[in-house]
């Protein structure tokens, strides 16, 4: 059983930001239930009330962005709710179940009294009724936190029955500190915030929450900022430090914890494609996605393997794809623009040369450290790689068709995390399947 007072005794403490919605579908019972499988002793809920006073777990007044139907919550029945499915596939992946709204009393009576729990009410009307569903459990008081937005009503309400309460800034949040950071218990802030804004509401000496945690970089800067509670989209990877793999799951249809595109919206997530066991770069702009769930590699001596193929037609003009290695940390790596984290990459052109480069962070061109002549790549037809890393050389070798291979001797970039890269502009996607760590 996880208390609230066991949950702050503990540094840093994580929250599963709407039940970890990097990992399932947001704000559904599955969720909840798994991140609490994982080892989350803390979820995230928000709550809307329907026509007829039930009261449902749901990030939006509206349904349609979750749904495909744009209903508003309060003017529909519980009953009218039940015909629709939260749908995260383009966002988790193709297989990702469809999943219904769920009640709150369903939530509260499977895990209020083994977890903690924090309550908003997005529609700021059911003050009552939350306070009163939350009064009916047993020892509610360390099992529920109050969340609300820092200038929001109804703290008053929820302090008399006696709940802590998370205050959570949004907007100008710098200018704003001094008139609302007394009134709460814990503090929060979106991690988009600037380093001073962080530090600014650390200084007020109470617990700050920082949300929304992907990556175990953002984890690692609002940390050394002070932050010590972390509301966590994708809890069972930014929790942990140690890879969940050796091999990539695109054949699930199901994203990994950990993997992830470069910029954190369904927009730019690859597509995953089981019938292949595949994932394919098909975002028009030159992009990454990074391989979390195999990160880090802690090995001196490890290799990375993988396939590679252009399935409709080979880019024209300069236009690569390949693998970047050797980062320090997760932050996004693309070749394309200035590096955010030193490292490696190695790339693959429509005439088949293969080329290593580093780079420094904060430039853009790398170093090119080695190269070879292979066989021009065919649409359709899948390629196969392979990247030695020991601790003074760098191997690289395309085992396909007339084995070709290269090395270079360096030593300069070591770190852990690797991701698959697009390198150009334009609608031919670029596939990969078989990636492997050993």
């Amino acid at each position: 059983m996880h208390t609230l007072s066991d949950l702050m005794s503990t540094t840093p403490f994580y929250i599963a930001h709407r039940g970890s919605g990097d990992n399932w579908t947001e704000h559904t019972a599955e969720a909840y239930s798994q991140a609490i499988q994982n080892g989350a002793k803390a979820i995230e809920v928000s709550v809307s009330a329907t026509s007829d006073g039930v009261l449902v777990c749901h990030h939006d007044l509206s349904t349609e962005r979750m749904t495909g139907r744009n209903l508003q919550i309060s003017e529909v029945t519980f009953e009218e709710l039940g015909a629709l499915r939260n749908d995260s596939r383009s966002w988790i992946g193709p297989k990702a179940p469809l999943e219904p709204i769920p009640r709150v009393k369903d939530v509260l009576d499977a895990h209020a009294a083994t977890s903690v729990i924090f309550l908003e009410d997005k529609q700021g009307t059911n003050t009552a009724a939350l306070l009163d569903l939350m009064d009916s459990y047993p020892n509610s008081k360390e099992h529920f936190v109050w969340k609300q937005t820092a200038g929001g009503k109804h703290l008053a309400e929820a302090k008399e029955r006696g709940y802590k309460a998370w205050g959570y800034f949004v907007d100008d949040v710098q200018i704003r500190f001094a008139d609302f950071a007394d009134r709460f218990d814990y503090l929060g802030i979106y991690h988009g915030a600037s380093d001073d804004e962080i530090k600014a509401l650390v200084r007020y000496g109470k617990p700050v929450i920082c949300w929304e945690i992907h990556t175990r970089w953002m984890r690692e800067r609002v940390m050394a900022l002070g932050v010590t509670g972390l509301m966590c989209s994708n809890y069972p990877y930014a929790s942990g430090s140690t890879p969940i793999s050796t091999r990539d799951n695109f054949a699930s249809g199901v994203r990994a914890p950990g993997d992830l595109p470069w910029i954190l919206a369904p927009t730019y997530q690859p597509t995953l494609q089981p019938e292949f066991s595949s994932i394919s770069l098909n975002n028009e702009a030159g992009s990454s996605y990074t391989m979390g769930s195999m990160c880090p590699v802690t090995k001196d001596t490890y290799s990375l393997s993988f396939d590679m193929r252009w399935p409709m037609a080979v880019p024209e003009k300069s236009g690569s794809a390949g693998i970047a290695f050797g980062q320090a940390d997760d932050r996004p790596y693309r070749p394309t623009v200035p590096a955010t984290v030193a490292g490696y990459h190695l790339t693959v052109d429509r005439v088949g040369t293969i080329r290593l480069f580093a780079r420094e962070a904060g430039t853009l061109d790398g170093q090119l450290l080695g190269e070879a002549r292979s066989d021009a790549p065919r649409a359709g037809a899948w390629m196969r790689f392979r990247v030695d890393v020991s601790p003074q050389e760098i191997t690289f070798t395309r085992l396909d068709g007339t084995v070709t291979s290269a090395s270079a001797r360096t030593s300069s970039h070591r770190g852990g995390y690797f991701g698959l890269t697009k390198n150009y502009q334009g609608k031919q996607p670029v596939e990969f399947r078989q990636v492997e760590v050993s």
